[in-house]
């Protein structure tokens, strides 16, 4: 082993309990899930790896909601995670997550615990919110609540991006990640609120201002996204028809549809009122130690 990877596999131990006692120091609990299940966690653009006893899981997320509904109160889960066919700078087949839930919490309370988390590996940094639709007014001057697939395929085509024709929800995701990403949380911890309610994924929508979007946030520093949050989805029946929903936008991609997950979906019309955010630990230790790809921190 060479010393350089000997102190990153130092820093990595280091680290790992630092965010233990982070929130040991909370009162939040740790938590130890299952990684295979029965049922795959469903997601349009995610997808599980397989195995002849089940699915390995992509986040911890579905059997963390099922402690929090019979009363568990704040936990938290440092796990590896397993996702189908991701690979590159910023991504590996499997990385370790933090993910963690803290209940009758406010929302700007929350956001200060998120600032916190991400301090311990990358210093003090000035803090930047923004909606959704300020980072597309500021950057490509385009309302992403309100526009047109033919205004979003001729901003793509003026930026060289020849984007097909598909759903406005494709064409902002392409605009977002090839234009408005890679700018976010230069010098700075940019947090992104208020979402389309078409991209609330498991997050609760609410009315803004006459207009309704997901509570749902995102975290970025230097154009990477470390972590994704939300203010939980309570509804059973909505919950139904979110995951029937992205089985069908998976078939329609050509992918596999899965059989939903009865107990999560009954767990979510139990959930107290809470927040949750996962956050990828190699990506923070990444910025920490000033390197360009996941792979020098995975070690796979």
């Amino acid at each position: 082993m060479s010393p350089a990877s000997k102190n990153l596999m130092q820093e990595r131990a280091a680290m790992l309990k630092a965010v233990r006692a982070f929130f040991d120091s909370r009162g939040c609990m740790e938590v130890d899930t299952p990684l295979l299940s029965p049922y795959a966690p469903i997601d349009i653009h995610i997808d599980p790896i397989e195995t002849a006893e089940g699915f390995l899981h992509t986040s911890p997320e579905y059997h963390m909601k099922r402690l929090l509904a019979e009363g568990s109160g704040d936990i938290y889960q440092l796990s590896h995670v397993y996702r189908k066919e991701e690979e590159g700078r910023l991504h590996s087949t499997v990385f370790t997550m933090i993910e963690w839930y803290r209940v009758d919490i406010s929302y700007s309370e929350f956001l200060q615990e998120i600032i916190a988390l991400t301090e311990l590996f990358v210093g003090k940094k000035k803090v930047e919110r923004l909606t959704y639709q300020e980072a597309f007014q500021q950057t490509l001057t385009v309302d992403p609540f309100a526009t047109s697939t033919q205004e979003l395929l001729n901003i793509g085509r003026s930026h060289n991006l020849y984007l097909n024709d598909q759903p406005i929800d494709d064409l902002l995701n392409e605009l977002w990640g090839c234009l408005i990403e890679p700018i976010l949380g230069k010098d700075v911890l940019t947090i992104i609120e208020d979402y389309p309610p078409s991209q609330a994924a498991l997050a609760k929508v609410i009315d803004r201002n006459g207009r309704p979007v997901a509570q749902r946030f995102e975290v970025y520093i230097e154009g990477i996204e470390l972590g994704n949050g939300y203010h939980e989805l309570s509804s059973s029946s909505e919950q139904q028809i979110r995951l029937e929903k992205a089985n069908r936008e998976r078939v329609l991609l050509g992918k596999k549809m899965f059989t939903i997950d009865p107990h999560f979906v009954e767990a979510v019309g139990q959930l107290p009122n809470c927040y949750g955010m996962a956050m990828g630990f190699d990506r923070l230790l990444m910025l920490k130690n000033k390197l360009n790809n996941i792979d020098k921190i995975t070690y796979n």
